[in-house]
């Protein structure tokens, strides 16, 4: 499947396959997504069947405007309202109960729902021509590098997206921050570029930190994002000492580091990423991608500082690498 770009009519396309039942991958700030019409439990099914996700796992309901949320959400608490004025569009997914209407198909068998309003105005725009909400998890087979390229998307899934919007790369790069709102202390489910120290701010109470939670959400596994080449996370010394050990048995490797002192490294295969968060988050999965597609024996990963603005790039670096 080619991407398509981005015009009047191909936004009408798209909209026009999502009431069809068809599956379009689309691009928001995050990643790209493979969408189907999230209150179509038959146009659900396929994105399963495309990405071969369990289907005991939750997707993700993109809207174009917050206050669709009550169309959704059973109860939405003022937490929620306070989150979306703060945050939406942007990349926050809030956790609540979910209305009857909505099918079980996109909750994963569960009571609660995740939604989101997307700051890309791709996406918005689709969503405002489509008019109802669109689940939609990464755009790639279940457990891999989510793309951050239309191109990625087409490398992934082929023919079985049926249209593929081009909206250039992700200004984010990484998964959203997912907040379950259901209990008297929000907890966060999946890091993402909204911090804790931000939630809090604007809850004005603490926010918790969970990795094992009743709720399932996206990205919860403990492998997850990861190359089909074996990744391994390493402080920079050892990751130097690997390095030398491992090309003196002949293997071809790849390296994935950010420092200065590493950035000549004897090493053909070395990518150098920002030293800043944000910049690096941008930048991790394309360059994942990139080394991956080598087929080295091996990639060695720069383990990142433990501060706050780090916490999402070492939650899905530790779940893609072993």
């Amino acid at each position: 499947m080619t991407p398509s770009p981005v015009t009047p009519e191909s936004i009408q396309h798209a909209a026009d396959l999502l009431r069809l039942g068809k599956l379009v991958a689309i691009p928001t700030e995050t990643v790209y997504g493979l969408g189907a019409d999230a209150s179509n439990p038959e146009a659900v099914a396929k994105i399963f069947e495309a990405k071969d996700r369990p289907a005991d796992h939750p997707l993700i309901v993109h809207l174009a405007y917050a206050t669709q949320i009550r169309n959704w959400a059973e109860d939405v608490p003022d937490s929620a309202l306070l989150l979306a004025r703060e945050f939406w569009p942007g990349p926050l997914t809030m956790i609540l109960p979910k209305n009857a209407s909505v099918p079980m198909a996109v909750t994963g068998g569960q009571n609660t729902v995740a939604l989101r309003v997307p700051n890309h105005p791709v996406a918005l725009w689709l969503l405002r021509v489509f008019g109802g909400g669109i689940a939609a998890p990464s755009a790639n087979r279940f457990g891999r590098i989510s793309p951050t390229l239309a191109q990625h998307v087409a490398e992934e899934l082929g023919d079985k997206v049926d249209c593929i919007l081009d909206g250039g790369p992700c200004s984010v790069g990484l998964e959203s921050t997912i907040i379950d709102l259901t209990d008297s202390q929000p907890t966060i489910l999946r890091p993402g570029r909204i911090g804790p120290s931000q939630l809090e701010e604007v809850l004005k109470t603490q926010v918790a930190m969970k990795s094992q939670r009743k709720i399932r959400a996206p990205g919860m596994l403990a492998t997850h994002y990861a190359p089909n080449t074996p990744a391994l996370l390493c402080a920079k010394d050892a990751l130097l000492a690997l390095l030398t050990e491992q090309q003196r048995l002949g293997k071809r490797v790849g390296v994935l580091a950010f420092s200065a002192e590493l950035s000549a490294l004897p090493c053909q295969h070395s990518l150098r990423l920002p030293n800043k968060a944000g910049d690096y988050e941008a930048s991790l999965y394309l360059s994942l991608r990139e080394l991956d597609k080598l087929q080295l024996d091996s990639i060695l990963v720069e383990q990142p500082p433990a501060s706050e603005e780090w916490l999402a790039i070492n939650d899905r670096l530790g779940k893609a690498t072993v």
